[in-house]
């Protein structure tokens, strides 16, 4: 399907501008400069009780200006309005549907099942593309055709639609995805081929958290991982994203990880660096304590503040 234009799309909720509301992907020319196809990229978009974000997310993949996209919607049978706000994008979408399921692990690998793209990407739904994402990724497939995967930077922006950072991806062999820590990148700007995916996939439904991690990894050993260096999506900071509600299962589960593909010297180093970091924090709390001002205020505050930031 050819993406469509703003102007068919549904107006977007009063009060919101900008991109994906008000702005569009400039429409790509019918054939790519070598006068070759596009190659069809399947979407997926797993998707429970996320009205807050998700019409964000499927206007700005509708709105990639792109001429050949495939997007599958599965939600998990929301109760929070999202199933409306999905409904009125449906004539745009090759296939949806909301039931239950057995989490963001399964209902990605339901989506995959339906997918006939060339290449292949899930955006979580409270997360979205930017402009012009699925054309400089095509771009890069058709460059690199020995290549499995593709990954360019993925934005941190705040509730209020602030920039926080740009997390690029720098090592990209098994070791360099191995060391998580030290060369995360983020999985909303990843892309990878059809074969990929039937060599590596499918998703692990055991993973609540670092699915996305155990793909890579397996990912790194078999294809070639290649960097666009291009900003493609982004991902919201919030409070009720799965990353930030329970950081120390999410770490937990990368230190299995890194064990089970047999870079279990990474894990080590990164407990090893953590103990000695909470170490030394216990060591100047203990001195901040001796003095009577900092027991009465000054401590209760830095502790709230370090809780805030999941440091505790």
């Amino acid at each position: 399907m050819r993406c469509p234009t703003l102007s068919e799309l549904p107006s977007p909720p009063r009060g919101r501008s900008g991109w994906p509301w008000t702005e569009e992907s400039p429409e790509l020319a019918h054939l790519m400069p070598d006068g070759s196809p596009w190659p069809r990229i399947s979407v997926v978009t797993p998707s429970y009780n996320q009205a807050k974000f998700i019409e964000m997310t499927i206007r700005s993949v509708l709105l990639q200006g792109y001429p050949d996209l495939e997007y599958i919607v599965i939600d998990g049978g929301s109760t929070d309005g999202s199933v409306e706000i999905i409904r009125k994008y449906e004539k745009w979408l090759a296939y949806w549907v909301s039931e239950p399921d057995r989490g963001q692990s399964h209902a990605i690998n339901k989506g995959f099942e339906k997918a006939t793209g060339e290449i292949y990407t899930w955006l979580n739904s409270d997360d979205y593309l930017l402009k012009d994402a699925l054309g400089h990724v095509a771009v890069a497939y058709r460059r690199s055709p020995d290549a499995g995967a593709w990954c360019g930077g993925c934005v941190r922006v705040e509730p209020n639609g602030k920039k926080v950072w740009v997390r690029w991806p720098k090592r990209l062999d098994a070791e360099g995805v191995a060391d998580w820590n030290q060369n995360s990148f983020g999985q909303p700007a990843c892309f990878f081929s059809k074969e990929a995916w039937e060599r590596c996939g499918p998703l692990d439904e055991e993973l609540h958290y670092g699915m996305d991690l155990d793909l890579w990894l397996k990912m790194a050993k078999a294809v070639a991982i290649e960097r666009v260096d291009k900003e493609l999506a982004a991902e919201h900071a919030h409070d009720e994203a799965k990353t930030e509600a329970d950081r120390g299962r999410m770490y937990a589960t990368q230190f299995l990880l890194q064990f089970r593909h047999g870079y279990e010297q990474f894990a080590v180093e990164d407990i090893t660096r953590w103990m000695n970091d909470y170490l030394e924090y216990r060591r100047r709390v203990e001195r901040m304590y001796r003095f009577p001002l900092v027991r009465r205020i000054v401590a209760p505050l830095a502790r709230t503040v370090l809780e805030k930031l999941h440091v505790l």
